[in-house]
This record gives C-alpha cells, structure tokens and sequence, in this order.
C-alpha cells in the first residue's frame, strides 16, 4: 500500500478558501503552496529515559499493541474542535483510504471571517513496534527544527514551521507519536487573510499538542 505524505497535499487545502475569490481576494495559488520557510518550535526537553524507545525490551519488537486503526473522526472531542477550527462541522471529513484496518485520516477545516485554521489527524497501524519505530524516526528527520513532546506516546515530536507567499503568511504545528506499533500524526495550520499575519507559533503548537494528546488515548478506543 502506498503510504499518502504527511502532512496531506498541500493543493487539497486550497479548495476550502476558494471562496475569498468571491469577495475579491486575488489567490492565484493560496498560500498552501508556499515554501518552508523554517521556522523552528519553542525548545523542549526530551522525555525521561523511561518512557523512551530505547528502554523498551527488545521482545517488543515483535509486539503488534493494535490491530486496527480507530475512527479518526471520533479521536478529537467536539469541544476541541470548536475551540482549534472555529465554525467547522464538528463531525469532520475522513479522507478516503485503500486500507481502514491500518490507515485513516480526519480532516476539519474552516473560515471564520478572514481567519482560516485546518485540522487533520492520520492514524497509521505497522505490523510491529519495530516498523512504527522505523518509520516515526524517518519523519522526525523529514521534518527537523523542532523538539520532543514528553508524556505523548511511548516518544513524540512536534515542529513548527512559517511560509510565505504574495505576502500571506500560514503558520503550520505538525506532532508525530508513536505508541507501540501506531503512528499518529497531526496537523494544524492557520492563516489571517485580513492581515495577511498567521497565527502565533504558541497558539498553532499548543493547539497541535492539544489534538495530539486526544487521538492518541482515543487508540485505546479501537476495535
């Protein structure tokens, strides 16, 4: 199975603010099509060395803690998305998948006045702790400049990055944990098309973090 990159296709998100067109908002590309522009989260210290991946015994390896993936849709509570994506549907968007068992996505996304924010969380199943371990250590270095997030998984990493295009910026918080053989990734980014400003890089990581933690307890919650 061909695994989609994370965070979702940047070009997919241009389609909700296609609407500014209509109130005279030159958007030729939107500002989702920008270039990183490297902009690295607050420092954190890294977790005690007893919640890390190199204190687990080596019999877990083979471990496989969770079978499938849960309803991505259901791992963020209502409050919470209310409070990250105002004025969006609560009931979110799943994000159509070739395999439910071991990949699905929730995306919420919404324009409250000129302000934009989107949401999605990824809930991704390996066939053992060693395969999720593997692949979280590949997008800790995809996406370098940020710091570990302590009490998240059994490891958990967050960055934040700015772009910049015609002007607008978008400001976008990423978290990436691992617990036993499952990745969870999230996703939140936000813009101001009045100011052209995006949010504070405190506000986009918290509120990354604050997803985050929600949809990784919800995997105790999969069938």
């Amino acid at each position: 199975m061909r695994e989609l990159p994370l965070p979702l296709a940047l070009t997919a998100r241009l389609l909700p603010v296609a609407v500014l067109a209509s109130a005279g908002w030159a958007l030729s590309s939107g500002p989702f099509a920008a270039t990183e522009a490297g902009e690295q989260a607050p420092a954190r210290k890294d977790a005690a060395a007893s919640g890390s991946d190199e204190s687990a015994p080596s019999a877990s390896a083979a471990s496989k803690t969770y079978s499938q993936a849960p309803a991505p849709c259901s791992g963020i509570s209502e409050k919470t998305v209310k409070s990250l994506v105002p004025d969006a549907k609560t009931a979110g968007k799943e994000i159509t998948s070739t395999d439910k068992a071991v990949r699905r996505t929730c995306s919420w996304n919404a324009l409250k006045g000129f302000d934009y924010r989107w949401l999605d969380v990824s809930y991704e199943i390996k066939a053992s702790d060693d395969k999720a371990r593997t692949a979280y250590e590949q997008r800790v270095k995809e996406k370098s400049g940020g710091g570990t997030v302590p009490g998240l998984g059994d490891t958990a990493y967050s960055v934040v990055n700015l772009t910049t295009e015609d002007k607008q910026q978008t400001r976008e918080g990423m978290v990436i944990a691992r617990a036993s053989n499952a990745l969870v990734v999230v996703t939140y980014n936000g813009s101001d098309f009045e100011t052209k400003e995006a949010p504070a890089t405190d506000e986009i990581n918290k509120g990354a973090i604050r997803a985050a933690k929600e949809a990784v307890a919800a995997l105790d919650d999969a069938p």
